[in-house]
């Protein structure tokens, strides 16, 4: 898996685009949550991959009742120990602790996304650290 430094290096940005590129870089996540809702609502698109960027799912797989064995975690509330919450965010992510603030005030405002693509021992280890610092998460 690449750190965001190393894609920040492949990724070359048009000149067109580096003052606004530099001014989305600079941004909290906060900031950037509401702007793409800015932008969903102005345009009428949606920032959620598409679907068929999905992993396809038989019709007969789902209707033979096969469990799911991945799963994306989703913190849903923070709950009143928002230090343990940012606590475990960062032992989960390896984030730093702005962004792992960042991202638990993101989400008093929506549901935000911790980790994807998950097996189900781990999400379900996961959820209970979150459940015992007080929030409530989503196994998606």
């Amino acid at each position: 898996m690449k750190t965001m430094a190393e894609e920040k290096e492949i990724i070359e940005v048009p000149k067109k685009f580096e003052d606004l590129v530099k001014k989305i870089e600079e941004m909290s996540v906060l900031d950037l949550a509401e702007l793409v809702k800015v932008l969903e609502k102005k345009f009428g698109v949606s920032a959620s991959a598409p679907m068929a960027a999905a992993p396809a799912v038989s019709v007969a797989a789902a209707s033979a009742g096969e469990e799911k064995s991945v799963f994306n975690i989703e913190l849903v509330s923070v709950g009143d120990k928002k230090i343990e919450v940012i606590k475990v965010v960062r032992d989960i992510t390896q984030k730093g602790l702005k962004e792992a603030k960042d991202l638990v005030d993101a989400a008093a405002a929506s549901p935000q996304m911790v980790k994807e693509n998950v097996k189900k021992e781990e999400a379900d280890e996961l959820k209970k650290k979150f459940e015992a610092a007080g929030a409530k998460v989503e196994l998606k």
